[in-house]
Parts: structure tokens; C-alpha cells; sequence
């Protein structure tokens, strides 16, 4: 009888992560992130925790890191940034009783927490996307796939009905401010508010795409397909178009089951093989996934697909524009584990791409940031919940400490203000 090959051990079900820097570099960073990391967390009120020690005397209401394995922990950050920082917590270097607080926290000082002389050296210490995350037409598929393709079981432990996998729009007021409207903070808010939200931001987007009866509509990634499904219900006939096999393969499912299958094409195709001419484009956050070297030719396609007259409302996740060119070459924590190939725009970003290079005009605009804060609350209290779910569809334990991390991280860029979601209404102008 042939022996059972033995499981793989966690260390090689995730090649390299357990891999702590050594050598006397590392040695000299960590002892340069530790003094770092000292100051911080004193201006910051931020209570540190040691092994066998005591709670460091701190002011305010700021929340708690634990330092399960000080050494690995600082290593790990002077050697690879916040790519270890994540890779700490994913191994358990290092915890907090609440993650989403201190991620709050220094999300809201991410500009400061190094000093200006390191930034201004941050592109000879920074880590560099690896080519292969290059969106290529050659290339998407496989970095959609690792994120999309996970499980759509998986999904379903923490989104809710409608399936939808972007900041939801809960039931505020809005306010002018400038030349856009931002939508108060939600307060509040529980599961049970997550679905009519999530529908709200849907009908909001077809709205402002002035998507109706008769509306030829072209959905630029497919998500699990609630959009294309109200879409079809409106009367619209719709293309939608997705590299996640998984995710084709459930709107498929559900667009049937909604008796829309005469008024909804779900394609696997990369966004630049789409051919034809449509009265709307909708796109929701998908320009993030796109890769900065992309967003002009993301942009210019919407536009030469659009017909004269037509318009297009794209959702997208956005940073301030100095942070953004700031950034632009870094490889993230988020790039290696969770969407590889993906950057984030500005509006300014996207403005200027439209208005240099396309015929498309913004003239609307929605931001609802911490609505996203409010959302990823929710999943990650729901993904929590159904631990023994996840378990059974066969993720182990760093996978949830990663999906954790991921969306509490996320929660704490929205919740800061870093980071924000803006629904961008465009008119395609008519011909002269």
C-alpha cells in the first residue's frame, strides 16, 4: 500500500511568508524601526504591549498593539515596510484586541510616521511590483483570478444577498462641498441596513448612467451580476464582462433564476477586446484593478464604446493626488496578498485622463468614504461570525488572519480619510 503523502505544514502552504529577515541589515533596521516606532506610538497615544512586560504609559483613548515576538516584528518592518508590517500580523508577530482602531489610527498619520528624510528616500528602500502583476491583456486574467476566483462560497460567508462586493450607499443626507456632494456618515448601521444599501448604490449608479427602457448598457466588470440583473429589470438590454470564471459562472446562475436571460450577455473577455457601441457604461470599482500604466487606455475604451450623447458612471476607490504620486511605483501589502496588479486613482487622475485624451465630461460627482468603513465593518464582522464555514470550505487559520487584516485594513483607509469611493458621473459629448 503506497503511504499517504503528508498535509503540507502552514509554513508551506505559504512559501516564504514565515521566512523572518536575518543578517546584521535587518538587524540595524529593526533597531532603526524600533526608536521609529517609539516615537510614533508616544505621539499617537498608542498603548504598546511586550511579552512579559507591562503596558506602556500612554494618553487618550488610543488603541492597543500587542507585540507577541518584538524582534520578528521589527525586523519585519525594517526589512520589507508595510509589506511586513501585514506579514506580522499574519503570523501572529503581533495582534490588537482592535484592529480596525489602531489601523484607524495610523491610517489617519500614514504621511508622518516616517520622517521627511525617509520619504524623500523611499524609492531606493521601497519594493517594486513584480512584472508579472503588469495588467497585460496576457497577464489580467491571472491576477483576477487570484482574488476572484477564491470561492464564491467564500464571498457568501460575509456579503450579502445581492452579492455585492463594493461600498454600499446606506441612507443619509448629501451635501455640496465645492464642485461635488459628499454623503454623510453613516451611523448606526447593521447587517440588516447592508442589502437595502447595496441596492441604493446600484439604482444610483443606472441612474446617473440614465440607464432605461430600451438602454443598450455595458457593465465593465461583472461582480455576481445585481447590477446587470436591475439593469435588465429597468429594460435595458446589457453586456457585462468579467475574467473571473467564478464569478461568470454564478451571474449566469442568478440572471436565470431571474428570468433575464434574454436581456443579459455575461462574457469572459478583457474590457479592451469589447466591441460595438452603447448608450451607457457602468463600471464599478474596476478602474482600481486596471494598473496606473492602464487608466488612459481604460478611460479611452469607455470612450470609444460610448455613442455621442451617452453617458457612463464609474464607482471608484480613490487617494489624495500627492499620495497617489507619492506611491505610484510602490508594491504593497495588498498588491502581493489580496488584488496583484491593482493602484489606486485620484478624481484628479481621472479628471485630467478624461478631459486630455477623451471626449468624456465628469458632471457629477458622490463621495461616501466612510460609508466603505461602515461596509467593510460589516463583512468583516460577518466573515468573523462563520469561522467554522470558512474552515469547512478549507482556509486555515492565516488565510482568515490575512482576510482580517485585509478588510479591517481597508476599513481603517476609508474611516481616516486616506483613502476615499466616489460614484463619477461622465457625459460623452456629441459630435461637432
Amino acid at each position: 500500500m503506497t503511504a499517504l503523502a503528508p498535509a503540507p505544514t502552514v509554513a508551506e502552504r505559504w512559501p516564504g511568508l514565515y521566512d523572518v529577515p536575518v543578517g546584521p541589515r535587518a538587524g540595524v533596521a529593526a533597531a532603526i524601526v524600533r526608536r521609529l516606532f517609539g516615537v510614533a506610538t508616544t505621539r499617537l497615544g498608542i498603548t504598546v504591549v511586550v511579552p512579559n512586560g507591562h503596558p506602556v504609559t500612554t494618553t487618550g483613548e488610543a488603541p492597543t498593539i500587542v507585540l507577541d515576538r518584538p524582534d520578528e516584528f521589527y525586523r519585519r518592518i525594517g526589512s520589507d515596510g508595510l509589506i511586513g508590517f501585514g506579514e506580522g500580523y499574519q503570523t501572529g508577530a503581533w495582534s490588537s484586541p482592535d484592529l480596525g482602531r489602531l489601523l484607524t489610527v495610523l491610517a489617519s498619520e500614514i504621511a508622518t510616521l516616517v520622517p521627511d528624510w525617509m520619504q524623500a528616500m523611499r524609492r531606493l528602500y521601497v519594493a517594486r511590483a513584480p512584472r508579472l502583476h503588469r495588467n497585460t491583456v496576457a497577464q489580467t486574467r491571472g491576477n483576477i483570478a487570484h482574488h476572484y476566483d477564491l470561492s464564491n462560497d467564500l464571498f457568501r460567508t460575509f456579503l450579502d444577498p445581492t452579492m455585492s462586493y463594493s461600498s454600499a450607499l446606506f441612507d443619509t443626507r448629501v451635501e455640496p462641498r465645492g464642485g461635488y456632494r459628499v454623503a454623510a456618515t453613516p451611523i448606526g448601521v447593521t447587517g440588516a441596513d447592508l442589502e437595502a444599501a447595496q441596492v441604493r448604490k446600484v439604482e444610483r449608479m443606472l441612474d446617473a448612467a440614465g440607464v432605461g427602457e430600451g438602454s443598450r448598457l455595458l457593465e465593465i466588470g461583472t461582480g455576481w451580476g445585481e447590477l446587470a440583473i436591475r439593469a435588465a429589470a429597468r429594460g435595458a438590454t446589457v453586456t457585462s464582462v468579467t475574467l473571473s470564471r467564478e464569478q461568470k459562472a454564478l451571474a449566469d446562475e442568478r440572471t436565470a433564476a431571474a428570468g433575464f436571460t434574454d436581456r443579459v450577455e455575461v462574457l469572459l473577455r478583457d474590457y479592451r477586446q469589447v466591441t460595438g457601441t452603447f448608450d451607457a457604461i457602468v463600471s464599478v470599482e474596476m478602474i482600481e484593478a486596471v494598473g496606473h500604466e492602464y487608466w488612459r487606455t481604460y478611460l479611452e475604451k469607455v470612450d470609444s464604446l460610448l455613442v455621442p450623447g451617452g453617458r457612463a458612471a464609474l464607482q471608484a476607490i480613490t487617494m489624495p493626488h500627492d499620495r497617489m504620486l507619492a506611491t505610484k511605483q510602490t508594491y504593497t501589502w495588498i498588491n502581493k496578498y489580496i488584488f496583484p496588479g491593482g493602484f489606486l486613482p485620484s478624481v484628479e487622475a481621472i479628471e485630467h485622463l478624461t478631459r486630455d485624451h477623451t471626449a468624456l465630461r465628469v458632471t457629477d460627482r458622490l463621495s461616501f468614504g466612510h460609508h466603505y468603513a461602515e461596509t467593510l465593518r460589516l463583512w468583516d464582522e460577518a466573515f468573523r461570525a462563520r469561522h467554522e464555514t470558512v474552515a469547512g470550505l478549507g482556509f486555515d487559520e492565516v488565510f482568515e488572519r490575512t482576510w482580517h487584516f485585509y478588510l479591517e485594513y481597508s476599513r481603517g483607509g476609508f474611516a481616516s480619510s486616506y483613502i476615499d469611493v466616489n460614484q463619477i458621473a461622465l457625459t460623452k459629448e456629441a459630435s461637432a
